[in-house]
C-alpha cells in the first residue's frame, strides 16, 4: 500500500504541476486553454530530442526542453490567446485552442513520428520507506511539487508582478482601470504556466511512455484537478491535485479499469455540492 500512495502521490505532484497554468489561466483571462495539453506533451518531446545531444544527462536536457518551450508558449498567446481577452463567450477560446491542439498533434507526428517512445528512469535508484523500496525519482517529483507550490505562493503574495496578478484574478477591471497594463502581466502568468505545463511533460515521460496523443488524456485529467480544486485558487489546485492523484492509485489498485473514472466521479460530486461561477 506504501507503494499505491507514492505513486498516488507522484501523479497528483505532476498533475498540480501541469495544472496551475490552466487554473490561472481561467481565472484572469477566462480562457479555457487546449492548447496546454500540446505545451505539455512537445515538452517530453524536446526532451527526448535533448537527451542524446547532452550526452544523456536528465537534468540539462530537461532545462533545455522548459525553455525551449516559452517562446512557442509566447506565439501562442501573442498570436491567438491574446485575441480571446474579453470575449463575451468562452466557446471562442474553446474553439480556438482547441483547434491549436489538433495542429500540434499533427506536428509532433509530423517530426517525431506516432510511434510512442518509452524513457527509462533517470535515476534508476530505490530507497526503503517501511519496507518497500521505493524509486528516488518518484519522491523527488513529489518534493519538487510540493517546492513549486511555496515558490508560486511566493511569486503571487510578495511581488509586485504575482500582487498585480492577484488583484486581476479578484477584479480585472478594477486592476485595470488603476492605469495597470493588466494583459502584459496576464502573458507572463501564461508563460509561466506554459513552462510547468513542458515541466510536467518532463517529469512524466520516464514514468510512461511518449506519444502524440499524451496530452487529451492528461488535460481531462487537470481539467478535473481545476474544477475541484477552484479556479484560480491555488492552494485548492495543490490539495486537489494530490487528493484525485491518491484516487487514481487507490482505485487503481483494487479496480484498474474504473481508476480514473473515479476522478471524475468525484468531480462530479464536488460540483454538485459547490458548483462553479462562469
Amino acid at each position: 500500500m506504501i507503494g499505491t500512495i507514492a505513486y498516488g502521490l507522484t501523479i497528483g505532484g505532476i498533475l498540480y504541476i501541469i495544472s496551475i497554468g490552466l487554473s490561472l489561466t481561467f481565472g484572469t483571462m477566462r480562457i479555457v486553454n487546449f492548447a496546454h495539453a500540446v505545451v505539455y506533451t512537445m515538452g517530453a518531446y524536446l526532451l527526448i530530442s535533448a537527451l542524446p545531444v547532452l550526452g544523456g544527462l536528465f537534468i540539462p536536457a530537461a532545462a533545455l526542453a522548459v525553455l525551449a518551450m516559452i517562446p512557442i508558449a509566447f506565439v501562442i498567446e501573442r498570436y491567438i490567446i491574446r485575441r480571446l481577452y474579453g470575449a463575451q463567450s468562452i466557446d471562442y477560446a474553446i474553439i480556438a485552442t482547441y483547434a491549436v491542439l489538433l495542429i500540434g498533434v499533427d506536428l509532433v507526428k509530423w517530426i517525431w513520428g506516432a510511434t510512442p517512445i518509452p524513457l527509462s528512469d533517470p535515476i534508476g535508484t530505490y530507497v526503503a520507506v517501511l519496507g518497500v523500496d521505493l524509486p528516488v525519482y518518484r519522491l523527488l517529483i513529489i518534493a519538487l511539487s510540493i517546492a513549486i507550490y511555496f515558490g508560486m505562493e511566493a511569486f503571487l503574495r510578495r511581488t509586485i508582478v504575482g500582487k498585480i496578478v492577484v488583484a486581476g484574478l479578484e477584479d480585472r477591471e478594477a486592476t485595470a482601470s488603476l492605469g495597470i497594463k493588466v494583459d502584459r502581466y496576464f502573458t507572463i502568468v501564461f508563460l509561466v504556466g506554459s513552462a510547468l505545463a513542458a515541466l510536467g511533460g518532463v517529469l512524466y515521460a520516464p514514468i510512461t511512455s511518449v506519444h502524440p496523443y499524451m496530452g487529451f488524456q492528461v488535460l481531462l485529467l487537470c481539467f478535473a484537478v481545476v474544477l475541484v480544486g477552484g479556479l484560480g485558487n491555488l492552494r485548492g489546485t495543490f490539495v486537489a491535485a494530490f487528493v484525485l492523484g491518491l484516487v487514481i492509485a487507490i482505485t487503481g489498485r483494487f479496480w484498474g479499469p474504473a481508476a480514473e473514472t473515479m476522478v471524475f466521479v468525484v468531480m462530479a460530486v464536488v460540483l454538485m455540492i459547490k458548483p462553479v461561477e462562469v
